[in-house]
């Protein structure tokens, strides 16, 4: 229609603004977005990156674009609607440490918290053969402090280590607001200290797939909700999660 519109659809036209062809209706949520200080070669720039994933529960997401807006560039004095074109994601945004698969069960009326470490693929090798003997670390953390923690067994010479091995952890249903579920995989070393391949935690601390993991499974009381996640650097979890030192059992508490 061309023409200036009645005073009263002028409200109606700014909300139903044409919008361009999409395969299914997406919602973006703030944490699914991420920004970050890219260094330049004349300093730190402040820039905003949106990335739009296909989620898949089961593999790997697949990034469909990003967005990357100058944060230096924007007017912060008005709220600005507009529509920008996806851009191909760049190649050298963070090393590919791997991926694990693991499933989560919570029981709130026995207070059981089981983690079923599943397996995990395309993992970073640390020997020099080009493998790893990679095994797997579950970690509670209760109140940002270290609390129980148990490990799978090792799997020799592997990047895609199988694993199956259930582990129960008794957690009330006050303390499971308050903890965080630490997963890291590590390369064991028989002669020298062992390395850590890559690392993760969930809880209501989290953000992003993490967060949404671990609130389906506070959503689905006594089913297990299994997904894969990729690892990130253990430099990146430690300063996101700072864990204080480990809780005194109950038999070494002051009287």
């Amino acid at each position: 229609m061309s023409g200036t519109p009645p005073e009263g659809d002028v409200q109606r036209h700014l909300v139903r603004m044409p919008k361009p062809p999409q395969l299914t209706p997406l919602n973006v949520e703030e944490q699914r977005l991420y920004s970050k200080l890219l260094q330049g070669g004349s300093g730190l720039h402040p820039m905003s990156v949106m990335q739009v994933f296909d989620f898949n529960r089961f593999h790997k997401h697949n990034i469909i674009g990003e967005l990357r807006l100058q944060l230096c560039n924007v007017d912060w004095n008005h709220v600005i609607e507009e529509w920008r074109d996806l851009a191909e994601p760049a190649k050298f945004e963070e090393e590919n440490l791997g991926e694990i698969c693991f499933s989560m069960r919570y029981v709130p009326s026995a207070g059981k918290l089981t983690v079923v470490i599943l397996e995990a693929r395309n993992l970073k090798s640390m020997d020099v053969g080009g493998s790893s003997d990679p095994y797997v670390k579950v970690q509670l953390a209760l109140d940002k402090r270290k609390w129980k923690k148990k490990k799978t067994c090792i799997k020799k010479k592997t990047l895609n280590p199988y694993y199956n091995e259930s582990f129960v952890f008794d957690v009330s249903f006050d303390q499971i607001q308050r903890v965080n579920l630490v997963i890291s995989v590590w390369d064991h070393d028989a002669v020298t200290r062992n390395d850590a391949i890559g690392k993760i935690f969930l809880g209501c601390d989290a953000a992003g797939n993490q967060l949404r993991h671990w609130a389906d499974m506070l959503s689905n009381p006594r089913r297990p909700v299994a997904q894969w996640h990729s690892l990130l650097s253990s430099q990146q979890i430690n300063s996101s999660l700072t864990l204080k030192k480990k809780i005194p059992l109950a038999s070494k508490l002051p009287l």
